[in-house]
């Protein structure tokens, strides 16, 4: 049995519906779950079911038409746009397909960018040392452009990794990686994820991938069908 206080993730009766040329689209229905501090959990489905759509509401990036979504017991939905990216800042971390790491900063650059803007005084130091660990120590002055896929995505996990969070977001971050690089940044995530018990919901089409997770999220036609 769970202990309810300890859960990162709590969404109750969630559903977002948008407006579809006059009428009104569901794309997520009464959506409830909760998870647990350090738990692994896959979001899966097909194409359109609804998984990145509920993955931006769970960040804070969209609201939801209806319901809740709480965050280390803060309901961000009653949080304005300013106070929800202090929280985004405070408490989560993001791997994207694209890998989304800005042009101009060096892989470096890239990763000391969220502690510095969370007020860490060894910025340098730590981005150093994340950048070690995902095994880029020979990379820290090279820019995205200069870097192959996968290494950018180890880039990726350093920046989401080294401010501590405590929840990683991952929205198929194998997609752009052939299969070889994707089960390495795969099996780097998940080491990385235990060291540090950090709470990680994954959005993945790779049911090999979703298996590595405690449990599965499944999702079909906007509506959670397995929990």
């Amino acid at each position: 049995m769970v202990d309810n206080t300890s859960m990162v993730v709590e969404v109750n009766k969630l559903t977002r519906r948008v407006d579809n040329g006059g009428e009104p689209l569901t794309i997520l229905h009464d959506i409830s779950f909760a998870v647990a501090a350090a738990e692994t959990v896959a979001i899966v489905g097909a194409s359109g079911s609804g998984k990145s759509t509920l993955l931006g509401l769970l960040a804070g990036l969209d609201l939801p038409t209806s319901g809740s979504v709480s965050l280390a017991g803060e309901d961000i939905t009653r949080l304005d746009e300013d106070s929800r990216a202090v929280l985004r800042g405070r408490l989560l971390g993001f791997v994207f397909q694209s890998f989304q790491l800005l042009p101009s900063l060096s892989a470096l650059e890239n990763v000391m960018l969220p502690l510095e803007l969370a007020g860490a005084a060894n910025a340098r130091s730590e981005a150093e040392y994340w950048l070690q660990r995902v095994g880029l120590a020979h990379r820290l002055r090279h820019y995205p452009k200069h870097l192959s896929g996968g290494e950018q995505q180890r880039v990726a996990l350093a920046r989401a990794f080294a401010p501590r969070p405590r929840l990683v977001l991952a929205d198929e971050p194998t997609g752009n990686l052939d299969a070889a690089t994707g089960h390495q940044v795969i099996d780097l995530m998940f080491a990385i994820n235990a060291e540090r018990a950090t709470t990680l919901l994954l959005v993945t089409h790779d049911e090999e991938i979703a298996a590595r997770c405690c449990r599965r999220l499944r999702m079909h036609a906007g509506e959670l069908v397995e929990v």
